[in-house]
């Protein structure tokens, strides 16, 4: 056979296999956090009643079937935090949400006072959300699993930014064909999700979250991790150099009511 010929139909074939792979993947979810920023204890009551009583449930009746939500473990008192994680099964699903809740009568009762508010009595100072997009390496959401009360659990967020796009995107092939995920995965991190982040504020970043049973359990895994064979070669690789510029790491606790 022709050397021309036996190359193209080689090259074609890698084309139609790494199609038909693309084809057969689970579509990746998006992901909505919001982050709700308050000072009073009367802010606070609010915003967890809206959760609780009408927003949780509205995104249920949506067929959203669990949806997060978390508190700082410190809080500092001049700006408290709650943090409210939902997953999407598709982008229009997540455009969608707000008009679906417009629409939905017990949502907008249930949550009137929150809803409703006068502009003197706004039930938060500030609310940021960012819009992620789940990794390929796990396209999905995952209720962790945990045996301690939630009282006790530990759950952390954490955020790496990068220097440049181009190192974020290192960063990502890292998590997903480097498997770093794999690695979470072997040693028990009970991983909630990972996600690149494609609308916020600390852009170019990633974004994951982890579970543990408590912070002792917590720091062992850590331990174990920095001390695992597999991370040590692939931390240690040319092409994953200076792919992190920043890291933020957030200990949360989850509200009895959240699905996670």
């Amino acid at each position: 056979m022709n050397p021309f010929v036996k190359s193209s139909i080689a090259f074609f074939t890698c084309l139609f296999i790494a199609a038909v792979a693309l084809a057969n993947a689970p579509a990746r979810n998006y992901y909505q956090l919001k982050i709700y920023h308050y000072k009073t204890q009367a802010q606070e009551s609010t915003i967890e009643k809206y959760l609780q009583q009408a927003y949780i449930p509205a995104l249920h009746r949506a067929g959203i079937k669990n949806v997060g939500v978390f508190k700082p473990i410190s809080q500092v008192d001049t700006a408290k935090l709650l943090y409210v994680f939902t997953p999407f099964q598709s982008w229009d699903k997540l455009m969608g949400i707000d008009q679906k809740l417009q629409a939905d009568a017990a949502y907008l009762a249930d949550g009137k006072d929150y809803i409703d508010a006068a502009y003197n009595e706004q039930p938060y100072t500030r609310l940021e959300t960012i819009i992620l997009q789940a990794f390929p390496g796990m396209p999905s959401t995952a209720v962790p699993n945990l045996t301690a009360n939630k009282a006790d659990r530990v759950y952390e967020l954490r955020s790496y930014e990068s220097p440049t796009e181009k190192y974020n995107v290192n960063k990502v092939t890292m998590f997903n064909v480097g498997d770093e995920i794999g690695l979470f995965k072997r040693l028990g991190f009970n991983a909630v999700f990972y996600s690149e982040v494609i609308a916020g504020s600390h852009m170019p970043n990633l974004m994951y979250m982890t579970t543990f049973n408590s912070k002792e359990d917590r720091d062992k895994h850590w331990d174990t991790f920095g001390k695992d064979a597999y991370w040590k070669t692939l931390s240690a690789k040319a092409e994953y150099q200076h792919n992190v510029s920043h890291a933020d790491i957030i200990f949360l606790r989850p509200a009895d009511y959240s699905d996670f």
